[in-house]
């Protein structure tokens, strides 16, 4: 939806092909994939890029599975019985402990920009999926005239510390088929990410 008259025709294309790839990170870590969901990804066409092929690998590999084996491995990597193979959140992964001082922080910062997590989601917003989303609605316009300053903030903040372990993890997790490829989109993608925020930072803007 647009926000304070900002649309998709106003938004910088380099800015709409990162919230693009925010929002897939998102939408197939955020819960089980649906078919729906399936047959988008398995329309994804790569080129010849590392992240390309990635995208190309995933493609492959959502039009390999279907809705059940891909709930059955997300189940075995997010979920598990007692707990998934990787556990998706900031405050794990750079303390050990769920509900730590990362969350804490993360929610100062998203009180401060006025975002509150809906009522009907159950996730705490150190999710991996929320900060994509988060980050996605940050460069698309939804929540604003992109500004760079303040995405770097919150990538520099709350993603960079960890999500790039997350991602190399997902890569190699045993579980791991159709996700593969979603770790190393992940793992590419947030590391353009660093090095183009590194130059924002160099440049002084």
């Amino acid at each position: 939806m647009p926000f304070g008259g900002v649309t998709a025709s106003t938004i910088d294309d380099t800015d709409l092909m990162r919230a693009h790839a925010y929002a897939l990170l998102a939408r197939t870590l955020a819960r089980p994939p649906s078919e729906l969901l399936l047959t988008t990804l398995g329309g994804l066409e790569g080129d010849g890029t590392p992240l390309g092929e990635a995208f190309s690998a995933l493609a492959a590999a959502a039009r390999a599975t279907d809705e059940a084996a891909a709930g059955a491995e997300y189940h075995a990597l997010f979920i598990g019985v007692v707990q998934g193979e990787l556990v998706p959140y900031a405050s794990y992964y750079r303390t050990g402990l769920l509900h730590d001082r990362p969350l804490a922080e993360l929610r100062a910062d998203l009180e401060a920009l006025g975002i509150e997590r809906a009522p009907d989601v159950a996730e705490p917003e150190d999710h991996i999926a929320a900060l994509c989303e988060t980050m996605a609605a940050l460069a698309d316009g939804t929540l604003g005239p992109p500004d760079l300053r303040l995405q770097h903030i919150l990538f520099r903040r709350h993603l960079a510390p960890w999500a790039g372990r997350f991602f190399a993890d997902l890569e190699t997790a045993r579980s791991a088929s159709l996700y593969r490829p979603v770790g190393t989109i992940g793992r590419l993608f947030l590391s353009i990410e660093t090095d183009c925020f590194a130059m924002l930072e160099d440049s002084g803007s």
